[in-house]
Parts: structure tokens; sequence; C-alpha cells
């Protein structure tokens, strides 16, 4: 389900999620210590077959100063499970050989995630730990990550604003 037509039709537990329901997409900025800061372009989508959770799936691209695509950069997909008391684990998958859990807080309109697990195959970078938020502002999902990787302390890495695609 993408369109908003069937919030209704949510079951009741995914309620406090129902916003992030439908396909996004936008722009945000990036950077890290040891990397030139970045523009990128991003579609992200979340969706339920009727089961009590969201399906997840994200893919951004490289920008150049014009706003034009230069090449992929990171796709994650996975799952958002609302559990009791306006919680949410969140399991995402990269191809990069790293798996994450998320735990967070879900108020109306927000969600504030923080890694409980992350886990790396022998060959993926160095990555320890993240923390997410999303929220609705003006219509638009508005989303940013701090992450700690590559021996650096938790600081920001990415943000962006995406609208609701029709």
């Amino acid at each position: 389900m993408t369109d908003l037509s069937a919030y209704n039709a949510l079951p009741s537990e995914l309620l406090p999620l129902g916003f992030l329901v439908g396909t996004w997409a936008g722009a945000g900025v990036g950077g890290y210590p040891g990397h030139e800061e970045f523009r990128f372009g991003q579609e992200t989508t979340f969706a339920t077959d009727g089961r009590p959770f969201l399906a997840y799936s994200s893919r951004t691209w490289l920008l150049d100063e014009f706003g034009n695509q230069i090449r992929p950069l990171a796709t994650e997909t996975g799952f958002w499970r609302p559990q009791p008391g306006n919680q949410v684990e969140v399991l995402l998958s990269h191809p990069t050989g790293i798996t994450e859990i998320y735990v967070g807080d879900v108020s109306p309109a927000k969600v504030e995630l923080r890694t409980d697990v992350v886990a790396r195959t022998e060959t993926a970078k160095e990555y320890t730990a993240a923390t997410r938020l999303y929220g609705l502002v003006e219509g638009d999902l508005l989303w940013a990550m701090d992450m700690a990787a590559m021996g650096k302390p938790m600081q920001p890495h990415v943000s962006a604003r995406l609208r609701r695609m029709a």
C-alpha cells in the first residue's frame, strides 16, 4: 500500500507509524571526517501488506551541483515493527555487508531511533553505531542520521527532506 486512502485500513499496531506510509523522494546532504561533503537524491518507500509491520526500502544516488544523478550511493531494505508503548524495532540490511537493528520511540509524526545491534561481515567498513530521527514537517518527511564509524565518535552524517510522491 502506498497511497493514504487506505490509511484507515492500517492494522491498529501501525497507526502510530501511518504517517510514514507511501513513497517519498527528495534530496539531502552528507559528510563525514575524511570524506568530502556531498549532495544526494533519495527515494524511500514504507509499505504494508496488511500485516502489522512496514516493509522499507531506500536508495540514494550522488548528485552533481546541478542536481543531476552521478552514480548510486547507499541502498537499504528492511522492516519497521511497532511494539507496545509507542516503541518500534527497525531491521535494516545493506549490500555492503552491514545489518542493523534499531530500537526507538514513536510520537505523533516523529520517530527517534538508536542502534541496538550492528553486525558486519569481515569485508564491511568499520561501523559501530547510529541514531536516526524521522519527522513530518510541513507535509514533508525530514530525516537525519548521526553515525559512529571508522574510529570516529557519533557525529552528523546525512540528512534529507523528502516529499510524498503521488
